[in-house]
């Protein structure tokens, strides 16, 4: 099975808009992840750990 990295990025922004925390597995992921944050201009908690990174998002005011 071929996966395709952008996809997954785009299906772990969908959890992190929808208000649950997102894992990126690599840091290619985790890159298009923040990438696609950046764009809609949504806040998140990094938390970078040796196994991958986990996005948290924060809550608005």
């Amino acid at each position: 099975m071929i996966i395709n990295r952008k996809e997954l990025a785009r299906e772990k922004v969908k959890e992190i808009q929808n208000g649950f925390s997102a894992f990126a597995e690599t840091k290619e992921v985790a890159e298009l992840i923040k990438k696609e944050l950046l764009k809609l201009d949504l806040k998140v908690h990094e938390d970078v750990t040796d196994v991958g990174s986990w996005f948290i998002p924060e809550k608005s005011n």
